[in-house]
């Protein structure tokens, strides 16, 4: 089809793409990387059960108080310590409870 006059010719242009910008740099390799940890600090054996012995006035909140710094975490001393006590307002003197680790 022979061009129309006064109407540009396109029939010889070509498609593609440049770009001006960098080329994209290679990806990283990973594939060597391990991981591991190391520490130069001193291994320290805590206990993870404490006890304490009912002293004259005590409430497991007053000892939860003490160990947990939180009067309302008694329930934790109370449940470490089913086996001597059926009820936590019912703490004998003298009796000695184990304490958990801090919750």
């Amino acid at each position: 089809m022979p061009n129309e006059p006064g109407k540009p010719d396109f029939s010889n242009v070509k498609s593609g793409v440049a770009s001006t910008a960098p080329a994209a740099a290679p990806k990283p390799d990973f594939s060597n990387v391990s991981s591991g940890v190391t520490s130069t600090a001193p291994l320290v054996d805590v206990p993870t059960v404490q006890t304490y012995t009912v002293a004259k006035g005590d409430t497991l909140s007053k000892i939860a108080k003490n160990f947990y710094g939180n009067a309302n975490k008694w329930r934790v001393i109370f449940e470490a310590n089913t086996d001597q006590i059926s009820n936590p307002d019912l703490i004998k003197i003298g009796q000695v409870l184990k304490i958990p680790a801090k919750p």
